[in-house]
């Protein structure tokens, strides 16, 4: 268990690491084409939209493997699927 949430800090550590430092790559980018620099309000914008999608896609995520190991997906009717191969008849 320690070692799993070990493991699971780390991942999270490396990949605020990477977010930060392509967000800081990206901008300093931005200032060099001759953007200007982004306003607090832009940080502000910027941080939650990056929150939020990941939020997002970890809460989908979480849905479709939960949906798939609790047998959901193999429940769902698809008798009016048209690519349905109606030679095996279960």
């Amino acid at each position: 268990m320690v070692a799993r949430l070990a493991r699971l800090s780390l991942i999270t550590v490396l990949g605020l690491a990477i977010s930060a430092g392509a967000t800081w790559g990206l901008s300093l980018f931005w200032i060099a084409i001759g953007g200007g620099a982004l306003p607090l309000h832009g940080w502000i914008a910027m941080g939650l939209g990056i929150l939020g999608t990941v939020g997002l896609t970890y809460g989908l995520m979480a849905l479709a493997f939960k949906s798939h190991r609790e047998g959901w997906d193999d429940r769902v009717d698809n008798t009016l699927d048209p690519g349905r191969d109606t030679s095996d008849d279960r």
